[in-house]
């Protein structure tokens, strides 16, 4: 697996952010969430900072997505092709952030049904922080590291 920068215009990404993210509505029960529905303009539009997980085919495996500030780096979407679940491609993409993050905060959230994130969040040492309801019925965990 090789882990590159990629651009919001990176072949792929929508149709991966989809079906990532179609595979979470699925696991809370709720479609609702954001990158769900965003279109190619809206994600394009994002201030995110874009890191790609490559196969030796050259497929696009996963992506990671984050904002950052002299303070703290808000991890904004993690995103792995169902094919590519279990196979480490989550955690080599936060790890590079983490990496990249040096002595600042990391923060994500996900949802709160969201039990696979939440293992691998807490797995790479994150804690849990809080929990908020964006929208009625639609639960967040927020964790930091």
């Amino acid at each position: 697996m090789r882990i590159s920068e990629i651009s919001a215009d990176q072949p792929g990404l929508i149709d991966l952010q989809r079906a990532a993210y179609h595979v979470e509505a699925e696991i809370i029960g709720d479609d609702r969430i954001p990158p769900l529905h965003e279109t190619p303009e809206e994600v394009r539009a994002l201030p995110l900072t874009w890191l790609g997980a490559f196969g030796d085919d050259g497929d696009l495996l996963g992506a990671v997505a984050w904002e950052e500030t002299a303070d703290e780096v808000d991890l904004d979407r993690l995103m792995v092709d169902p094919g590519a679940h279990r196979r480490g491609v989550g955690r080599a993409l936060v790890k590079e952030v983490m990496a990249r993050a040096g002595a600042r905060r990391v923060v994500v959230s996900t949802g709160r049904g969201n039990t696979p994130a939440r293992a691998l969040y807490e797995r790479l040492g994150f804690t849990l922080t809080g929990e908020s309801e964006p929208v009625p019925g639609l639960w967040v965990v927020h964790y930091a590291s």
